[in-house]
Order: structure tokens, then sequence, then C-alpha cells
């Protein structure tokens, strides 16, 4: 069993926003998952701030719920929950309040926290607001073991306002101490895109110009914005998913081997990445991006309302629920090979894969009937869901009609290891609790981030639109979409229904 009673080595865990689905949901279901495995070695004190009108046995009863309805292996342990619940403590306040931080600081201190983490699972529009009230902790922290932050994404909403995000940690804490949370980058499945290529010598010395005609990253949502329509709607695909997700997923597909699988040497390599994306901007940025909404659309002789009728989604929102975008990464082992990628709501399924597309060898060496299309050479890394590899090629169809036919050889993660892959948290959050930086985004990584997508906004706010085109809940996207990338006669891999 992990330790979870003494009363030395405590970690206080300081969650903002603890009454949100993120601790209910992710956070709190993690840590259990992580005292079952017994990977905590040390006690962990929970410690809710947050301006809902609870108190601690409210929480406590909330977060249990939260645990036994989202907990990985089912049934989840009562003994385990109450371990980790026995000493948490609800501090009720708005962010803004001083008074809140106060009674955060006398909690600390009387009960003597060597180690402190802060998670900021709040609403975007808090973070400045609770970093600049933490400043009093500076003074309390010097005689700490250590003091860190985690910050959630989205991370700022352009390049500006992720600077300013930035000036105001660097006044309250080092780089060292400040953990920014992409989850994408805490799945089992993504960090494998690296063992894959990097362990293995099959495939990295076809990673290249030479071998691969293209690649396809897709982040496909089968639901629609649901309850975060309110914050969605200022923020729409490109905010909440591209400028992070889609963009931490090209930067791994596309860099160079790390010396090590370390903080520093794979953030470095992520870094020459996003420096050499080459720029969209102006015209550049209109031609190769394509914006949609989802619309009414009849299901089952029932009309589903569609993003405009959403609640608080303004009536002319012009929005994106969809996005689709080529971008170059203009180095060596990548020049002039596009990488496609798209992101969207109430599409047919929830996926997401990348989709590494190999060259047509010059001649057809066999004149057979081909059933496996002009290059049906496809390595598929499938993130989620049914996480797994396939890799598609051409074999001969057996009789005696000389065809060809498309095959796939499988591996599958449940298959292979017994189990589905951990939930991202908890890495994430076990590196957290032990220092490990690896697995975070580096300031000067948001900054690219944000520095190259920013640009991507601003030539849309020069060029603007009344409407944005729409497309079906369920299908493709818009059919403006298709047209983007067959006008490069390449066509979007499907997406099952």
């Amino acid at each position: 069993m992990a330790k979870l009673n003494g009363s030395s080595g405590s970690i206080a865990f300081v969650i903002f926003g603890i009454t949100g689905d993120l601790t209910k949901r992710k956070l709190l279901p993690a840590l259990y998952q992580l005292a079952k495995e017994n990977r905590l070695t040390e006690k962990i004190e929970i410690i809710g701030f947050a301006r809902r009108p609870w108190d601690t046995d409210i929480l406590k009863k909330v977060l249990t719920e939260g645990i036994h309805e989202h907990a990985r292996v089912s049934p989840a342990d009562d003994k385990i929950i109450s371990k980790i619940l026995l000493n948490a403590k609800y501090i009720l306040s708005e962010f803004e309040d001083s008074k809140g931080y106060d009674e955060l600081i006398q909690v600390l201190k009387e009960n003597n926290y060597k180690k402190i983490l802060f998670y900021l699972a709040t609403p975007p529009d808090a973070y400045a607001t609770i970093i600049s009230n933490l400043s009093i902790c500076q003074d309390f922290a010097k005689n700490k073991d250590w003091m860190r932050i985690v910050v959630e994404k989205p991370y700022g909403r352009d390049f500006i306002s992720a600077q300013n995000l930035e000036n105001e940690l660097k006044e309250c804490f080092s780089e060292e101490q400040i953990y920014r949370i992409d989850h994408y980058l805490g799945k089992e499945t993504v960090q494998n895109i690296l063992v894959f290529r990097f362990a293995n010598g099959i495939f990295e010395p076809l990673w290249n110009k030479n071998y691969i005609d293209h690649v396809q990253i897709t982040v496909a949502e089968s639901t629609g914005v649901g309850t975060r329509a309110g914050y969605f709607d200022t923020s729409g695909v490109v905010r909440d998913m591209f400028a992070n997700h889609l963009l931490q997923l090209v930067t791994l597909t596309a860099m160079e081997a790390p010396y090590a699988f370390n903080e520093e040497s794979v953030r470095d390599e992520k870094m020459k990445v996003l420096k050499s994306l080459r720029p969209l901007n102006g015209k550049t940025a209109l031609k190769n991006t394509v914006r949609g909404q989802y619309k009414d659309t009849k299901i089952n002789e029932k009309m589903t309302p569609g993003y405009l009728k959403e609640d608080r989604v303004s009536k002319n929102s012009i929005t994106e629920t969809y996005l689709c975008a080529k971008i170059f990464v203009d180095n060596w082992r990548w020049a002039d090979v596009p990488f496609y990628v798209r992101s969207g709501k109430c599409l047919p399924a929830r996926a997401t894969e990348i989709a590494i597309q190999f060259k047509q060898i010059p001649i057809s060496l066999f004149n057979w009937k081909n059933m496996a299309g002009e290059a049906p050479n496809v390595l598929i890394l499938r993130l989620q869901p049914d996480e797994g590899i396939t890799l598609s090629f051409g074999a001969k169809l057996p009789g005696p009609v000389n065809q060809i036919s498309p095959v796939d050889m499988e591996f599958c993660y449940q298959d292979s290891f017994g189990s589905e892959p951990p939930e991202a948290y908890e890495r994430l959050l076990l590196d957290c609790i032990l220092g490990d930086q690896t697995l975070f985004t580096r300031h000067d990584e948001v900054l690219e981030q944000w520095r190259f997508v920013t640009e991507i906004i601003k030539a849309w706010e020069n060029n603007p639109v009344k409407v944005l085109p729409k497309y079906q809940i369920g299908s493709r996207g818009p059919i403006e979409s298709e047209s983007f990338i067959k006008r490069d006669n390449r066509p979007w891999r499907n997406l099952a229904g």
C-alpha cells in the first residue's frame, strides 16, 4: 500500500478550481491509481481552493464519487480513497480575494509542509490573478524542499498574452518550478512515437523526404462543444487544439533523435522543429487553412442543433469547430514534405492518429490488377482510442488471378500488454512529484507555438468573413476541406463512423 499516512515527508497538493470537472474526472482518479499501484512513496494531502459554496465534507463526498465513477480500474477501493482524502481541506474564496491566500498560507504553515504542488485547474482567465497572489508564497518557500506550479493549457490566447503570462510566472517561480501541462504528452502512445522511431532500426532510415510522401495528423472528436461552449466560442479549434496538441504531435513526428530521453535533450529537439516551421501568414495562411462549423443536422428523423444554436454561442459567431492546415518543416529531413493536420468537433468518430504515407515505387513492376491503391504503404500510429500501430502494404491475393491486395500488420496495446495504457494524468502527476519535466512544455516551446499560430489568427482577422463553411454532424468536415487536399492529388484518410 502506498504510504499515505505519517507525519513527515508530506506533499501539499493545492488545487485551484478543485470544484471543476478536471479534478473529479482526471486528477483525483489519477492520484487514486498511483496510490493503488504503490507509486506514491510520500503522503499527499489535498487542499482545494475554489469559489463554489462547498465545505470540506462536500469536497470529500464529490471527490469520492468522482474516483468511483472515473477510476481506470473498477471498482475503486474505498480504503485507498479514504486515505487520500483523510486530511483534505477546502478553502472557499474568490481567486481575487487576498484573504483566501492568507488562509492558504496559514494551512501550509500549520502543517509544516516541506513540498508544495500548486495546480491551476481553473478557467485560463484566472491564471494571472492566481499567480500574482501566489507571490506571497516566495518568502514562505525559502525553507521548503520544493515548490512547483502546474499550468493547464490553453497557455494564453496568442503570442502577446502567452508572453505576458510567462512574465507573471517568472515573477513568482523559476523555470525549474513551472510545469506547463499538455496531457497529450502524458499518453503512453504519444511517448511510444519516440520509442518506435529511435529504438528500432527498421523505420528511422526511411523517416525522411526521400521515402515519405506526406504526413496526416488527425485529432477528431465525435461530440460537439457541450458544456464548454462559452469557453470554446472565444477559443476555437486553433487555440484549443492546434496551438498545443497538434503542434506537439508534429514536433514528435518530425524531431531528430535526442541524445537521451531527458527534459533538456527532448525539448531541445522539439524546439528545433518549431523553429523550422515555414511561416503561415497573410495570403499564405488563407491558402493553407480551411475552417468550418457544424450545422443543424437531421439524425434519425430528429434535428440536432448546430454550433450556432449551442448555449452561450453567439448567433453570428465565426469561431471554427473544424480546422485543417498544410504546414511544412523546412529542414534537411523534411524539405517540401507536407504535414496535413486537422481537428474538429462532431466528426464521424473520436480518433487521434498520425499517418505516415510512404512514396510509391517509380514504376509498376507487376502489370497486375492493383487493389491496394497507388501508394499502399501507410504507417498509422493510433494514439486514441484502440491504441496501437498499423502498417499497410500490398500483397498478392491468393488465387490464379494476378491481383495485389492491401493487407495490414497490426500491433494493439491491449492485446500485447493485456491492458489499456495508463491515463496521461497518472504519468504527468507522478512526474510533477518526482521533478521530471521531460513531458512538459518549456517556455520557449510555448512561445514559438504561439508565434506560429498568431500569424494565422492575424491573417483571418485581417481578412474577415461573415460566415464559415458549414458541415453536417457526423461528416468529415466541410466540403472545402476535401478540395483543399485534393488540389495536391491526395485524399484525407477515412474516419470510421
